[in-house]
C-alpha cells in the first residue's frame, strides 16, 4: 500500500514482474544482484550517480544498461514493473522521489532478494561481525564441488568463479547476511529479510557505530535474526564468542557449536592443527569423533573457524565428509582476503580487507603463520565509520603483535564521526612503539607509498589492510616497487 514512502512492497510474486530497474546499480552488492536478476531471466536496467570500472565493465558484459546521473528520465526509458532501491539512496534522490510520486512498485535490495529467490530455496545465511564473505564463499563452493548446484550471492569476488553470484538449479541459496541497514525507509538489518533455514553466526563484536549505539543495540539485531531460523532448521555458531552462543540459544533452532581451539568444548573442533606455506591442515572432530583430515589453502585460526562453520553446516545439509574435504581443498579464496598481489624482487605484497581490531590481529597472525621466516610490515587504513573512532583505541593498540613494523594512514575528518571521538593515531603509534614495533603514520597515501617502497627489503611481506580502495595504495606501491627494481636499487 502506498504511503509517504511510496508503493513499498515487502513481498512479491516472482512471476508478476518482468522489467526491473535498480537505483544505485554501481554498488558491489546491487550490481551483482542486477547480474543475478539478468541471469534469472528478468529484463534489467539500472542507474547511478557515476558508473566506473570495474562495475561498469561487468554491467556491460551482462547486457545491463546503466544510466547516469540519477534522473526521472531513467524511469521513462526503463518502464519498470519493479524498482529496487539501494541502501545508499537517500529519500531526496531525484529518481527515488519520482518512484514515490508515480506510485511505482518498489522494494529494497534485501526484500527483493528474499521474495524473488530465497522464498523458494533452502536459504543458507552466513552472519556475524567477521568472516562473512570468506565463510559464505567457502560454503557455496563446497556445495558446488559436491554437485548440489547452489545459487549464491556474497560480498566479495570468489576466485573459483571470478564473481560474487551464481544462479544454480539446486535447492540451496547461500547468502552473506549483512547486519547493515536495508533502505531509507527500513533501518532494520538486511539479514532480517533472508529467510534463514540454515544459519551461521561467526562472531558478534561491536561494529557499525554509525547505526548502532552500543554492543547491546548491535546484539539486538542478531537476536531478531536467530529467531527467524525455524525449529527444523539449524543454527551454527562460533563458541569463541560466548555472547553469540547465548544469542543463538534464544532462538528455537538446534544450536551447533564450533571453535578452532583443540580440546575445546564444542561440537566441531580441530585436532593436530598445523600451518604452513600451503595453508592449514587439521583433523576434524565431530562431537569427539575423528572424521578425518582436511587441507585448507588459507592460513590463520580465524580461517580454520570459518572452515569448521562450513563443515558443521554442510554436515547438517547431508553432505558426506569426503564431499566436504574435496570442496575445502579446492577453494581458491576470495579477492582481498590474504590475496597475494605480487612479489617484486623478494618483496611480497598481500591485500586484505581487515579493519576491525579483531580482524587486524587475526590477519596478522595468519600471515605470520604462513610466512614465519619473513619480516612482516603491516600497513593499515582505518577507513570504516567504526575504525575511525576511538571506540577501539585500546584494542588496536594490541592488534599488531607479529608485525615487525606498522605504518598507519591518519584518517581525514569525517562528518559521521563526532569531534572528539576520532581514533588517535599518534597515540596508537606510540603504543605500538612501546611494544617494540617500528611504527609510523602519514596523513596522505603517497607519503606512505614512498616510505614503504623506499624501505622495503627482499624477504619482507607487506600486508596491506583496508576495507576500501586506500587511495589506490597497492597499485601505486606496485608501480613504485617495479620502478625501483628497474633501476636496480
Amino acid at each position: 500500500m502506498a504511503d509517504d514512502n511510496g508503493n513499498v512492497l515487502d513481498t512479491l510474486d516472482p512471476k508478476s514482474v518482468r522489467r526491473i530497474h535498480l537505483v544505485g546499480v554501481a554498488g558491489t552488492g546491487m550490481g551483482s544482484f542486477a547480474g543475478m536478476l539478468k541471469a534469472a531471466g528478468y529484463d534489467v536496467t539500472g542507474s547511478d550517480e557515476n558508473v566506473y570500472p570495474p562495475m561498469s565493465d561487468m554491467l556491460r558484459t551482462w547486457g545491463i544498461p546503466a544510466s547516469s546521473p540519477y534522473s526521472p528520465a531513467n524511469l521513462d526509458a526503463a518502464k519498470p514493473d519493479l524498482v529496487i532501491i539501494g541502501n545508499v539512496i537517500r529519500r531526496v534522490n531525484p529518481e527515488a522521489t519520482a518512484v514515490r510520486e508515480r506510485g511505482l512498485k518498489q522494494m529494497s535490495f534485501p526484500a527483493a532478494l528474499g521474495s524473488l529467490f530465497l522464498d523458494r530455496s533452502h536459504s543458507v545465511v552466513v552472519a556475524g561481525t567477521h568472516g562473512k564473505t570468506t565463510t559464505s564463499s567457502l560454503m557455496a563452493h563446497v556445495l558446488v564441488a559436491a554437485g548440489k548446484d547452489p545459487s549464491f550471492l556474497v560480498g566479495g569476488v570468489t576466485q573459483n568463479y571470478a564473481g560474487n553470484y551464481r544462479v544454480g538449479k539446486g535447492p540451496h541459496f547461500v547468502v552473506e547476511g549483512d547486519e547493515y541497514d536495508t533502505a531509507y525507509w527500513d533501518k532494520g538489518s538486511k539479514f532480517l529479510h533472508y529467510r534463514p533455514r540454515t544459519a551461521i553466526v561467526t562472531s558478534v563484536e561491536f561494529d557499525h557505530a554509525d547505526i548502532f549505539r552500543d554492543l547491546p543495540h548491535y546484539e539486538a539485531t542478531f537476536e531478531k535474526f536467530v529467531r527467524l531460523v525455524p525449529k527444523d532448521g539449524q543454527l551454527v555458531v562460533c563458541a569463541a564468542y560466548p555472547n553469540a552462543v547465548r544469542i543463538a540459544r534464544e532462538g528455537t533452532a538446534p544450536v551447533i557449536t564450533y571453535v578452532a581451539r583443540e580440546g575445546a568444548d564444542a561440537d566441531y573442533t580441530p585436532r593436530n592443527l598445523s600451518f604452513g606455506p600451503e595453508g592449514a591442515r587439521f583433523n576434524v572432530l565431530e562431537k569427539g569423533q575423528d572424521l578425518g583430515t582436511v587441507t585448507l589453502p588459507m592460513s590463520g585460526a580465524h580461517n580454520v573457524e570459518n572452515a569448521l562453520a562450513v563443515i558443521a553446516a554442510a554436515r547438517g545439509l547431508g553432505l558426506s565428509f569426503a564431499e566436504i574435504q574435496q570442496g575445502l581443498s579446492t577453494f581458491q579464496g576470495v579477492k582481498r582476503r590474504q590475496e597475494v598481489r605480487a612479489e617484486i624482487e623478494g618483496v611480497l605484497v598481500v591485500d586484505d580487507f581487515a579493519h576491525h581490531p579483531t580482524a587486524v590481529r587475526e590477519t596478522i597472525a595468519a600471515i605470520r603463520h604462513r610466512y614465519p621466516d619473513r619480516r612482516l610490515w603491516a600497513i593499515f587504513e582505518p577507513r570504516s565509520n567504526t575504525s575511525r573512532r576511538n571506540i577501539h583505541q585500546e584494542d588496536y593498540a594490541h592488534a599488531f603483535p607479529g608485525a615487525a613494523r606498522a605504518s598507519l594512514k591518519v584518517p581525514e575528518r569525517h562528518d559521521k564521526v563526532p569531534e572528539g571521538e576520532e581514533l588517535n593515531v599518534p597515540k596508537l603509534i606510540e603504543a605500538l612503539k612501546g611494544q617494540g614495533i617500528a611504527a609510523d603514520g602519514a596523513t596522505d597515501v603517497q607519503t606512505l607509498v614512498d616510505r614503504v617502497a623506499a624501505e622495503a627489503k627482499a624477504g619482507d611481506v607487506l600486508l596491506v589492510m583496508s576495507n576500501g580502495a586506500f587511495g589506490g595504495f597497492i597499485e601505486k606501491l606496485l608501480t613504485a616497487l617495479k620502478a625501483r627494481a628497474g633501476k636496480g636499487t
